[in-house]
Order: C-alpha cells, then sequence, then structure tokens
C-alpha cells in the first residue's frame, strides 16, 4: 500500500490534465449517445410502433419493456449513491469521504437518465407540457408517471443543493489552481462566499442529508416508483407490499456497485491508490455483501408465498421465475457474488480489487435484467390475459437496447465533463487523511510543498 501524503495536486489532477486517453473515451461516449439518439430521432418520426411497445397486441401485451427497466435501474443507482453519501455525513463514517463526492455526482447523472427515459417512452416529449406540466394540479393526485416527475425533481434539486454547498469551500480555497477559463462558472458558484458561512453551510448539508436519509424508503426507490407496480392487483407478479423493501434493496446494491466502478476507474486513471484505498473497496465490498443478501432473502420471500398454496394467476407468473434465464441467471450471480464476498471474510487473501470490480460489474448486470424480467413479466402473466400473443414473445427492439448503450455513454460524457471543472474528491476529505482538522489553514503554505501537477 502505497504511504504517499495526498495533497490538494492529486485532486486537482483531473481538472489540470488531459490525456489522448479522455479523448478517445470522449469520443467513444459521445458516439454511444449519438447512436441512440439517431435511434430517438427515428421513434419520434415513425411512432412507438417501431420498438413494439405501446401495442396491447405486441410481445404478449408489452407496453413497457427494456425503457422502464432500464429507468428503474438508472433511479436505483442515483438514489442509493446519494444515500451513501449522506450516510458519510450523518453516520460518521469518514472512511468512505473520498467517494462521497463520486456518489453524489453518481446520483445526478443517474437521475439525469432516468428522466431522460421518461421523455423518450411518452413517446413525444412535448406531451411533458401538455399532459403533465399543464395538468399538474391534477395529474399529481392520480398518475403514478406524474409521481415519478415529480419525486425525481425533487432528488434531483436537493442533490444539486447538497453538492453545490460542499464545492463552495473547496473552489475558493483552490481557485488559484483551477483553471482561468471556467472562471464564470466558479464566481457563480461561490457567489457570495465568506468564511463565516462554513459553519452554517455544515448545519445545512447535515439538515439536507438527513432529508436525503427520510425520503429513500418513504419515496424514491422505497415508495413512489414501486407503487407504479405495487398499487395494480391485476398484475401477481407486481402486486404485494414487498416491492418497496425489495426496489430499495435493488437501488443499493446497484449504487454501490456503480460507486466501486467509478472509484477503480478513478484511482487507475490519476494514482490515486494513497487517496481511495484497498481499505475502502473491502468496505465497499462487504456492504455490497450485505444488501445483496436483502435482496436475495426479499425474492425467496415472494417466490415462498407464490409457490405454496397460491392462487392460480400468482402461481402462474412464480412458476415463470423459477423457469426463465432472465431471473433464474441474475439471481444466480447475485448469489455467486455474495459467497465470493462471504469467503474474502474468511480468507482475506481472496479479496483483489479486480475481484470487487468484476463483483460489481455482475451485479449491475442482475439488478438490470432482473428489474427488465419483471417489467415484463408482470404483462406476460396478468390476471385477466387479454392477449392472443404467447407470453414470452417480447425482445428488445434495436432502438431499446441503443437507449442502454446511450444512456450510460451520457453517463460517462457526465463524469468526464464535471471532472475537468470541479474536484471530484472533496477536500474535507483530504485534510481528513492528513490529520488536518483546521478548515483555516493557510493554503499558501499547501501549495508550496505541493508536487507540481504535469500539464
Amino acid at each position: 500500500m502505497s504511504t504517499k501524503t495526498p495533497s490538494e495536486a492529486d485532486i486537482l489532477r483531473p481538472v489540470n490534465n488531459v490525456s489522448k486517453k479522455f479523448f478517445m473515451l470522449f469520443g467513444a461516449a459521445a458516439l454511444a449517445l449519438g447512436i441512440f439518439l439517431v435511434g430517438w430521432m427515428y421513434q419520434l418520426a415513425n411512432g412507438m410502433a417501431v420498438t413494439g411497445l405501446s401495442d396491447w397486441g405486441s410481445g404478449g401485451g408489452v407496453t413497457w419493456g427494456l425503457y422502464i427497466g432500464a429507468f428503474i435501474w438508472w433511479v436505483g443507482i442515483a438514489h442509493g449513491g446519494i444515500i451513501l453519501s449522506a450516510a458519510v455525513r450523518l453516520l460518521g463514517m469518514d472512511r468512505y469521504m473520498p467517494v462521497a463526492r463520486l456518489a453524489e455526482m453518481l446520483t445526478l447523472a443517474g437521475l439525469s437518465a432516468a428522466g431522460f427515459y421518461i421523455l423518450v417512452h411518452m413517446g413525444r416529449p412535448d406531451r411533458m407540457v401538455t399532459s403533465v406540466l399543464g395538468h399538474y394540479h391534477i395529474t399529481v393526485n392520480n398518475s403514478p408517471l406524474v409521481w415519478d416527475v415529480t419525486v425525481i425533481t425533487a432528488y434531483f434539486v436537493l442533490t444539486a443543493t447538497y453538492l453545490a454547498l460542499t464545492l463552495r469551500y473547496d473552489i475558493t480555497r483552490l481557485r488559484d489552481q483551477l483553471p482561468d477559463h471556467f472562471e464564470p462558472v466558479y464566481k457563480f458558484m461561490t457567489l457570495g462566499y465568506t468564511e463565516k458561512e462554513d459553519e452554517v453551510v455544515e448545519r445545512m448539508v447535515w439538515w439536507l442529508a438527513l432529508a436525503i436519509i427520510i425520503m429513500a424508503p418513504l419515496l424514491l426507490h422505497g415508495g413512489v416508483i414501486p407503487w407504479l407496480f405495487a398499487v395494480l392487483p391485476t398484475y401477481p407478479g407486481w402486486f404485494g407490499a414487498v416491492q418497496g423493501p425489495q426496489f430499495l434493496t435493488i437501488a443499493l446494491t446497484s449504487a454501490i456497485s456503480g460507486v466501486i466502478l467509478l472509484s477503480y476507474a478513478f484511482r487507475r486513471a490519476y494514482d490515486w491508490d494513497h487517496i481511495i484505498t484497498d481499505d475502502i473497496f473491502r468496505g465497499l465490498l462487504l456492504w455490497l455483501g450485505f444488501f445483496s443478501l436483502l435482496f436475495l432473502w426479499l425474492q425467496l420471500q415472494q417466490l415462498a408465498t407464490g409457490s405454496f398454496a397460491a392462487s392460480t394467476d400468482l402461481a402462474t407468473a412464480t412458476g415463470s421465475k423459477l423457469s426463465h434465464p432472465m431471473y433464474v441467471i441474475p439471481i444466480l450471480m447475485v448469489l455467486g457474488v455474495l459467497a465470493f464476498i462471504f469467503a474474502t471474510t474468511i480468507r482475506p487473501a481472496l479479496f483483489s480489487k479486480s475481484r470487487a470490480l468484476a463483483a460489481a460489474f455482475l451485479v449491475l448486470i442482475a439488478t438490470l435484467v432482473e428489474k427488465t424480467y419483471f417489467v415484463i413479466a408482470g404483462f406476460w402473466y396478468p390476471t385477466f390475459s387479454i392477449y392472443e400473443a404467447t407470453p414470452g414473445d417480447y425482445f428488445p427492439s434495436v432502438i431499446e437496447l441503443s437507449s442502454l448503450l446511450g444512456t450510460v455513454g451520457l453517463v460517462v460524457l457526465f463524469f468526464l465533463a464535471i471532472s475537468k471543472v470541479v474536484p471530484v474528491v472533496e477536500l474535507h476529505a483530504i485534510e481528513h487523511l492528513n490529520g488536518d482538522h483546521d478548515h483555516g489553514h493557510d493554503d499558501a503554505d499547501d501549495a508550496a510543498t505541493e508536487p507540481e501537477v504535469k500539464a
């Protein structure tokens, strides 16, 4: 393990350095997003019929498909990300301070991707104005879609405010080392800043974190999103009070997986092994194991109730789970990851960052596939079937598949862009690692002892 002392120059390395690999990754992400935008334009020109969605007679009656499955997935990643950051502040989990801001940024990126899916799946973006905003006083009481829009917007505003408040401290103290071409951005973000506000901002951020933690199980992925499904009794695969906690565990497993992948990428790209340490990866892996265990336990609850003396419609839906590869394989993937994590607690030598990365990637794929199956299987096995098509006909169209590629590209572009404007690791994290709790220290003295950043 590196004994190098973290410095301000370290966390500014992404802002002040550009490489060929950066441009190559930027180009690949932009291409991925561009491919989907072309597909979306084709969908706008020809209607949702090009995907086979929103047509009651196609794909066994599947009208949502991958669009909604991926929407749930991105909301889960976003939701769990801000919970991790809020927990660091509320519960004093200082061990994870170096990755807390990455988790906050992941929330903004994930919510952006999820919100994009709402626009795409509405068929015509103007419906957001004519059907949602124009009649909000009516739709907010009756439409689960509008519930989604409302809580996603609220969470985005909360997270953006949370992030902006913590950035004011960093930008003020690091301004001389930040690029001049973003001067208007920095002036706007630090408008009216004085050192006297630091203590007040700390309290404000604490209360924001508390609000986020409270809202998590009550609204977003513990409430409103699962209510899209859980309150529909004619769809036995969806209906039931278990969906709230089930969605919450999926959100946390996928979010921790996303933070592991992001942390690994930044650590490797900017030589941050002394900032994002092996100890952080070990801790994140253990949390991933804990929430994976909860995820599997809640799945077992549903399988047990659907297999023992269940009603005919619920037994049919449960029988599909036990035989369909889109359910069985993801569950086995999560079970395998859980077994590996358990093994590392018995024999620590089994742990490695590359294995933690593989575990995180497997969980991300598993949660995406399982949630997509959850959506389409609900349509395949309703209580009252009105479709002639055989259940299981649905398969994602090329445009739907390109949407997944495009939103991943969108999130990658977000991180590539924001890492060139502001530090993705809090200055407080560096101060904590160095044992410096005096926030009023002389930054000029620090700069004199820091290694020069390579151009």
